[in-house]
């Protein structure tokens, strides 16, 4: 195929992308998902990269478009991925039935965009509630996206990578039950930088009583306008200060924990004011 024929071809299979992810779920756009999967297979075959080429963001981003949109909604769930090949998947996008399919899809570079799209949505939702555990897990996800668009790891090994950083956030949600914290108490938990060996020495008992404290306090002090006036931050800071001192949290890391705390807070507010 000539040069100016095969771009017409990436481009007719762009515009074909982009006619199905706006046309699906309806039948007859389902109809024709497996031919519209075979052009995108070829399309994806073409398309070639130098090594100091930057990578062309859109050139998927239509291609698993109609996967991504309803991927946590029952509706069409199914059928939608069935359209990228993937058989039967669990609602739960991060379950270890839908993973192993998404390991096993011939189309490597469908599979790691489609789990970085899903972790990214997991993210954005957990962003809401517990910041400190979002913000790591998100600084893990780019650096594997990082090392794979500077072609330091294969499509293969981001894809394991992005597996494993699936399931540790899917563990990680089952930590509260675990340690008798709700969520909100165990976001507070997080805040307090346990990872830290000199906050370790605590222990888990002392670090679960400040964390319950914490939640507690702090939601009955929070007013709807917190966030905008300073007399209102200045007064939960000391409190967030005094309930670290009180339980011996570490004196060179409260200023860090306490800014961590406020932060959550001001995640969790707009909850607790339409409580």
């Amino acid at each position: 195929m000539q040069e100016n024929g095969k771009e017409r071809f990436v481009h007719a299979v762009r515009e074909l992308s982009r006619a199905f992810a706006l046309a699906v779920p309806h039948p007859e756009a389902m109809a024709i998902r497996d031919d519209v999967a075979f052009f995108q297979a070829v399309q994806a075959a073409f398309v070639k990269r130098a090594p100091g080429d930057e990578r062309p963001e859109e050139e998927l981003e239509h291609a698993v478009r109609q996967i991504v949109s309803r991927a946590i909604v029952p509706e069409g769930v199914v059928d939608i991925f069935a359209a990228s090949g993937l058989q039967k998947p669990d609602i739960s996008v991060l379950s270890d039935e839908f993973l192993a399919e998404v390991r096993g899809m011939p189309q490597r570079n469908l599979a790691v965009e489609l789990l970085q799209k899903l972790i990214k949505g997991e993210l954005a939702t957990r962003r809401r509630k517990k910041v400190v555990l979002a913000r790591s897990f998100a600084e893990m996800l780019e650096q594997s996206i990082r090392r794979y668009q500077n072609r330091a790891i294969e499509a293969a090994q981001v894809i394991e990578e992005l597996i494993a950083l699936a399931k540790a956030m899917r563990e990680a949600s089952a930590r509260g039950e675990k340690l008798g914290l709700s969520d909100e108490e165990m976001a507070f938990y997080d805040a307090l930088e346990t990872n830290d060996s000199a906050v370790k020495v605590l222990g888990d008992e002392t670090l679960r009583v400040i964390a319950r404290e914490l939640a507690e306090k702090v939601r009955n002090n929070v007013t709807i306008d917190w966030t905008m006036r300073e007399n209102v931050r200045a007064s939960l800071r000391v409190l967030v200060k005094r309930i670290l001192r009180k339980h011996g949290y570490p004196p060179d890391k409260q200023e860090k924990a306490t800014q961590t705390v406020l932060e959550q807070a001001e995640a969790l507010s707009a909850e607790w004011a339409a409580a």
